[in-house]
C-alpha cells in the first residue's frame, strides 16, 4: 500500500492518540476520526500487512518503526503549519483544519523553509512552540 494521505491520517492519529492514553484500539481511532469500524478494520489490516502498525492478542495497536516515522513527520507538519497559520492571525480551529488540508501536499523543500520561517517568527514573537 502506498503511503497515502488517507494513510498518513490515521498514523498521524494513532500517534496523536497514544501521547494520550495508554493503549489505543479501533474504536479510539473510529472516534477520533468519525469512521465506522469496518472502515477502520480495513484500513488498519492494509496497514498491518504494510507494516505501518502492529496489532497484539488484547487489539492495542502501535506503530511500527516506519509508521512511526511517516507519523512523526506528518504530525509536524501539521503544528508548524497551524503555528505558523495562528502567528498569521488564523484562529486556531481554522489554522488546524488549513494545516489539515495542506500537510500531505507540501514539497519537503517548501516544508523546511516554512518550518525555518516559523520557527524565526516564534522566536522573536517570544511564543512557545
Amino acid at each position: 500500500m502506498a503511503i497515502t494521505e488517507a494513510v498518513e491520517n490515521y498514523l498521524e492519529t494513532i500517534l496523536i492518540l497514544s501521547q494520550k492514553q495508554p493503549d489505543v484500539h479501533a474504536i479510539d481511532i473510529c472516534s477520533y476520526l468519525g469512521y465506522s469500524r469496518p472502515t477502520v478494520s480495513i484500513v488498519l489490516k492494509k496497514m498491518r500487512d504494510d507494516g505501518l502498525v502492529s496489532v497484539d492478542s488484547d487489539n492495542h495497536i502501535t506503530l511500527t518503526d516506519r509508521g512511526l516515522e511517516v507519523a512523526e513527520l506528518i504530525y509536524d507538519r501539521h503544528k508548524v503549519l497551524s503555528g505558523f497559520f495562528e502567528l498569521l492571525g488564523v484562529d486556531r480551529d481554522t489554522a488546524s483544519e488549513d494545516a489539515c488540508k495542506v500537510e500531505h501536499d507540501l514539497s519537503s523543500e517548501t516544508f523546511a523553509l516554512l518550518k525555518e520561517h516559523y520557527l524565526k517568527l516564534l522566536a522573536e514573537s517570544g511564543k512557545n512552540n
